[in-house]
Formats: structure tokens, sequence, C-alpha cells
């Protein structure tokens, strides 16, 4: 679909469900730093964890968000829309976003969704990892939180001059040339990894 830099999508009729749809960055983001923290705070306190375990297992956590970050945007965000069911999910999930990439409020999932996804990793990852869970799950909110900040960096501002530029110009080409390709918005590390980089950025 061709981009619409003015306006907005309507997801539903529904008034409260529409308003619910929307959200301030720094919302989500506050949200999600002061879980993290207080997920490494309560683990060292309460002896589920050692700091330099907090630590491992915190950038453990975050490399786990790349991936879960990749998969997601790649198999779930840009899913076939091949029946009418999953062209309805696909739109509300994603292509709302590639319709309107400049609707700042659209810019991350609604906090009280966020927050029910992130209770599910919490027992997933309690089962894998026991209480080390503490540093993991720490880790990936904190990653979800800097790629809610570099995909609002990216949309809501001109190229920056420091190591952000890449991820823009990246998440640009996904945007307005190659939506099959750039699928790591904070990072681009799977993209290299499963070959999915932008033609120019390979060159």
């Amino acid at each position: 679909m061709k981009p619409n830099h003015k306006g907005t999508a309507q997801l539903f009729k529904n008034p409260v469900l529409e308003k619910m749809t929307r959200t301030h960055i720094a919302i989500p983001i506050a949200i999600f730093l002061t879980i993290a923290a207080g997920l490494i705070y309560y683990g060292i306190t309460h002896s589920f964890i050692s700091i330099l375990e907090a630590i491992g297992f915190f950038f453990l956590g975050w490399f786990i968000f790349t991936l879960i970050e990749y998969l997601a945007h790649r198999y779930v965000f840009h899913m076939g829309t091949d029946t009418p069911l999953k062209a309805r999910m696909q739109y509300l999930f994603h292509g709302n976003h590639h319709e309107y990439p400049k609707d700042k409020k659209r810019l991350a999932m609604p906090p009280v969704v966020s927050i029910l996804y992130a209770s599910a990793f919490f027992f997933i990852f309690k089962v894998i990892f026991g209480t080390f869970v503490f540093g993991v799950v720490a880790g990936v909110l904190f990653g979800y939180a800097m790629y809610l900040l570099v995909h609002y960096v990216v949309h809501a501002y001109p190229p920056p001059k420091n190591m952000l530029k890449e991820l823009w110009i990246n998440h640009s080409i996904h945007h307005y040339k190659d939506p099959e390709a750039a699928f790591g918005v904070s990072s681009p590390l799977w993209d290299y990894i499963l070959g999915t980089m932008p033609k120019r950025a390979r060159k």
C-alpha cells in the first residue's frame, strides 16, 4: 500500500477501543523501563539472583528480544493476507502503520496489550530459566523499550548523524522500498544472519 504521511487509520468503530489503540510513546517506554528495573531490584534483594547473574541474564534477555523482534516483525506483522481474517489481523497489527507511518500515536502497542504479552513471557521464561527469569525478562523489557525509542526516532525525526543513521536508513527502505527486508528495527543482527538486509546495505 502507498504510505500516507497525513491522517490516521480508524481501526475500530467503538470509540473506547479506538482510543485504546493510541498511546504517547513515552508511556510504554516508562512503564517497561520501570518494570525492568523493578524485576532486577526484586530478584537481587530477595536473593533469587546475584548481581553478576542479574547482569549476565539481563544481557541474555536483551539478546533474546532482538530475535523476538525480528521473528514477530517478519512472520506475524507481515503474515500472509490470503484470507479476509488474516488480512484484517495483519492490518490491525501492522498494516495500518505501513499505511500511516507518521502516525506518532500508533508507533507502539497499547500498554494494556503489551503488559499482557510481558506477563505471558514472564511465565514462559520462568519455566525455562527458573529464578534467573528476573534478569532475563528485565533484559527483554529493556530491549522492547529501546525498540520503541528507536522506532519513534526513525519515524519522527530526520536522519540522525550518529549510530542510529543505519537503523533509520534500513527502516526507511523497509517502509518505502522493500517491505520484505530489514525486519530488525532496533538491531540489524538477525537481518545479517538470516539474509534479509536491504540490498543497499549489502553493497
